[in-house]
């Protein structure tokens, strides 16, 4: 049993957790509680079970075909806690390899609806969306190099295992890749309020893309003068816009009522 902060295993651990250059570097994240390591193992995904010995017949029983199949360390609950970033922790964490997709291949799917994400910087927000893209059928999301670290331990959370299903990828220049979505011949729309039409107008059934931006700063120009047309999400009362995942999950579930219309016409 690892008893010790000071451990080196532990002291990996810990570096996954907060670091997410390390974790690029080491192609290694980390999962928390029993249905993120069921659905690493699930994926092929999953290298080492850490387990707290006040959990460990518990969790020893739930996942006993894990606990036979991968390598595990039990752990005091000490430092379960200290290599936890939840507030209670189920007692068990897994170490990850980073899923990866080609954008090439994204963009090639069977399905062309895809978001695009500029600069998006809250790891709640960037949880809920791809957990939504799962929901709402879309066919990948593609963030710029400046939104939030998606193997961050708050956006892992989030996802709810979607990290495991949706199709992602981080690209370096976004306006090139809306710029390369349309000469595939789909439209690629961005939310904005001047010069828009509502969300709900446009027909995306043969396929398009939809840009979220920052939160703060919405989308960026470079990223705008790429876009083909804008839509709105019409709103009462004095707000002025929306939370960027709430916007994202209403214009991305439209895209599939459209689908699902066509389908039983």
């Amino acid at each position: 049993m690892i008893s010790s902060e000071s451990n080196g295993q532990i002291k990996e651990v810990i570096k996954l957790q907060k670091q997410a250059r390390y974790r690029r570097k080491q192609q290694t994240f980390v999962v928390e509680g029993i249905k993120m390591v069921q659905e690493a193992a699930y994926h092929g995904k999953l290298q080492k079970m850490y387990i707290s010995e006040g959990k460990y017949q518990e969790i020893s029983q739930i996942l006993s075909a894990l606990v036979n199949t991968y390598e595990y360390e039990i752990v005091s609950d000490q430092v379960l806690k200290q290599i936890s970033e939840t507030v209670t922790p189920q007692g068990i964490l897994g170490t990850v390899t980073l899923p990866t997709y080609d954008m090439e291949n994204i963009l090639q799917q069977e399905k062309h609806r895809f978001l695009l994400l500029d600069d998006l910087r809250d790891p709640g927000n960037l949880g809920t969306v791809m957990r939504t893209a799962e929901g709402a059928g879309m066919s990948g999301v593609l963030l710029s190099k400046g939104s939030v670290d998606l193997f961050n331990p708050k956006v892992v959370r989030s996802t709810m295992g979607a990290i495991f299903r949706v199709p992602y990828c981080y690209v370096e220049d976004l306006a090139e890749v809306a710029r390369q979505i349309r000469n595939m011949g789909y439209e690629v729309y961005g939310t904005a309020m001047e010069g828009s039409v509502a969300y709900d107008e446009p027909d995306y059934t043969a396929g398009a893309a939809v840009v979220i931006g920052n939160e703060a700063n919405g989308i960026s120009e470079t990223v705008f003068q790429s876009v083909t047309k804008r839509i709105r999400i019409p709103m009462e009362g004095q707000l002025e816009s929306l939370n960027a995942a709430i916007s994202a999950a209403i214009v991305m579930y439209e895209m599939q009522r459209q689908e699902r219309r066509n389908l039983t016409k």
